[in-house]
This record gives C-alpha cells, structure tokens and sequence, in this order.
C-alpha cells in the first residue's frame, strides 16, 4: 500500500522516515518529495509497505503523531490526476471568436 506522509519536517531523512514506518512492519521504499529546481525537501513524502494490514496499523497510530517538531498528516495515498500539466483547463485548440 503506498503512503501519503505531509508535513514532515525539512530535516528529515528518508532513512528516519523509513525507521518510523519499519515499527508497524515491512516498508518497501521510502521517499521525501524535492524541489525540483533547488533540491530542497517540499515537506510530504511517500512510503510504500506490501502488506495492506502494517500499512493501516501505521497510518492509524502515525496520523497526529508527532516526528522532528512536526505533526504528521498520514493517509492512503490516492492516484496521481493526470490533469495536473493542462493547469485545470479543459479542451484546447484555437479560440472561436
């Protein structure tokens, strides 16, 4: 089950987000989200683990937990949009007026 993880600390590292989640079970991969452009940590991040059952267990005993300073927004990942590059405009092409 992949893991939404937000409001995480600057500080943190993939390594300590991954030791926190390796409480409830088996974590796959662990990622901080960064910038693009400067490489600077964007405060959310994803942890994959393969059982469904560890992954609820630390969704719910993570969700308000405090890590690093910082209270942690935990939930189930949902599926990208594919909607996010067309800046939420729909259709295209030449307008008719």
């Amino acid at each position: 089950m992949n893991i939404y993880v937000g409001n995480l600390s600057r500080e943190i590292t993939e390594e300590e987000l991954r030791q926190a989640f390796e409480a409830f079970g088996q974590v796959a991969s662990a990622s901080i989200i960064k910038d693009k452009f400067s490489g600077e940590p964007r405060g959310f991040g994803f942890v994959e683990m393969p059982t469904k059952t560890e992954a609820q267990s630390a969704i719910t005993d993570l969700n308000g937990k405090e890590l690093k300073g910082r209270t942690l927004n935990v939930n189930e990942a949902r599926p990208r949009s594919d909607d996010r590059r067309s800046g939420g405009r729909r259709g295209g092409g030449q307008r008719s007026w």
